[in-house]
């Protein structure tokens, strides 16, 4: 049936947010600054804790990590988008539309098993501050890392080939700015009851199991940021957790909007819309929040600027 699927159907054809050009042309301008925007930031993300060593901890390894995934998630999504605003012909080939399908889920699925992997990270650095480095070492960093890379990509290759299995007929035309998961099975020309079915129980368990840890950890460091007595103290435990807890509302809260919801809604332009800030809002907004409320990082950001402008005075002389 895949193998019938792609002699029936080679292209996709992508209907986007508008057909107006005006539209077309200020969207494309918004989108490719804020692409730009999003790409340098989580790329100064990593280079600011590479270079500064004081960031060699494994708060900002996760960090790192984040933002390279923040980065590729865009990448996967918005400079295809950017063609097509500004082209005649929204077509993409089957395999270039099962890619994007498989490196967005991926890097989304990623992107929240790695939140509950720093929120295990806050936990400890809360709840046992003494043995953080000992607990937090670096063979267990790497292999949390790890697991959250590969769990989503085999779950979004499990949800890739479900989706691409369906036979689409002849129904080539996508209702979306993206190769997206739901607006892709809405095309099969049979009942996908039991695909739906499967699709969900992984998203469910891919979203809602690393929701869960991040819970559980947020309210033993609550529990235990109420047993400070010193106000100053409450202020410095909270302030440790206060980005990532920011960025976990914004991705969660996105995520959870836009798929666990009922069928009659929303509209296909609230889904349109909930993807595209999900696809370019948040993986340009996660940089500003970590270098915006977060000392260590400003300072190195400084340190960093500091040692550019020396250099370029060097060279002016």
């Amino acid at each position: 049936m895949g193998a019938d699927n792609q002699t029936l159907v080679r292209e996709f054809i992508l209907l986007g947010l508008s057909s107006d050009w005006d539209t077309r042309v200020a969207l494309f301008v918004l989108f490719l600054v804020m692409y730009l925007v999003t790409v340098l930031g989580n790329f100064l993300i990593v280079l600011v804790i590479r270079l500064d060593s004081r960031l060699h901890t494994p708060m900002y390894f996760f960090l790192t990590n984040l933002s390279l995934v923040d980065a590729s998630y865009a990448t996967s999504i918005v400079p295809q988008m950017l063609v097509h605003l500004i082209a005649e012909h929204k077509g993409i080939p089957y395999v270039s539309c099962a890619a994007q399908l498989f490196f967005s889920l991926g890097l989304g699925g990623i992107e929240f098993v790695l939140l509950a992997v720093m929120a295990y990270d806050r936990y400890v650095a809360v709840c046992d501050p003494l043995r953080y480095l000992v607990i937090m070492h670096g063979g267990l960093c790497a292999r949390l890392a790890i697991t959250s890379w590969v769990s989503a990509s085999v779950n979004s290759l499990m949800q890739t080939t479900i989706t691409f299995q369906l036979p689409m007929c002849m129904n080539k035309y996508i209702d979306h700015i993206s190769c997206e998961l739901l607006a892709v099975v809405r095309l099969a020309c049979v009942d996908t009851s039991s695909s739906e079915i499967a699709i969900m129980v992984s998203s469910i368990v891919l979203l809602m199991t690393p929701f869960c840890l991040v819970l559980l950890s947020y309210i033993q460091i609550i529990s235990a940021i109420l047993k400070i007595q010193s106000t100053e103290g409450r202020k410095k435990a909270f302030h440790t957790c206060a980005s990532h807890l920011a960025v976990v509302v914004l991705c969660y809260g996105m995520a959870i909007f836009t798929y666990i919801q009922p069928r009659s809604s929303p509209s296909v332009l609230q889904e349109k819309l909930i993807s595209l800030f999900y696809a370019i809002l948040t993986p340009m907004l996660n940089p500003m929040i970590y270098s915006l409320r977060n000392k260590e990082v400003k300072g190195a950001f400084q340190k960093l600027l500091g040692q550019l402008s020396g250099l370029t005075s060097k060279l002016a002389t």
